[in-house]
């Protein structure tokens, strides 16, 4: 079925983002800490939220459980996604040289991910369940712009060199 592979690709975001994220606001570790801290139960209720979706499509028979199964997949998503967003909002700007940037990098890439989430609840919320056929093909679509979204939507490291950070992420326990 064409909706597991987006599924895996959520994972692989979340923990690219999560490796990235691990760095700081007031001190490099405080901000690393914080953070992770925050980034570390969205990965799980992602990766908690993928399985069950994964689970429930196998077993899905209909078009209409899919359709349910992925929508609250997608909102799940969303709403996890937006809540780290507020709580790396919260822990500030680092204290280091490109802080702001380093900063409003990392909120970004999560509220682009939180969007790319909710465009899709909404796409699969719109489809039409019959003829199962079109649905699936309709699924499909959806999961590949759900693709695009997330590539547009990851945070390049490249542009946020922090030697402190970069120590912190690797060294804080919050951040592994």
């Amino acid at each position: 079925m064409r909706a597991a592979r987006p599924l895996s690709v959520v994972l692989t975001v979340a923990l690219v983002l999560s490796a990235a994220a691990c760095g700081g606001a007031h001190g490099a570790r405080a901000w690393a800490a914080s953070v992770c801290t925050t980034l570390s139960p969205w990965r799980t209720e992602i990766g908690s939220l993928t399985n069950r979706a994964q689970q429930q499509m196998e077993i899905a028979t209909t078009p209409g459980q899919a359709k349910e199964n992925l929508s609250r997949l997608f909102t799940g998503a969303k709403d996890a996604s937006e809540k780290a967003r507020a709580g790396v909002a919260k822990a500030g700007v680092p204290d280091v040289d490109n802080g702001q940037q380093i900063a409003a990098g990392f909120t970004g890439s999560l509220a682009s991910m939180r969007d790319a989430y909710g465009r899709a609840a909404s796409g699969i919320d719109g489809l039409a369940t019959a003829p199962a056929k079109a649905f699936y093909e309709q699924v499909g679509k959806v999961v590949d712009q759900l693709n695009a979204d997330y590539q547009k939507s990851s945070l390049d490291t490249s542009k946020l060199n922090s030697t402190e950070l970069q120590e912190a992420f690797d060294e804080l326990p919050e951040c592994r």
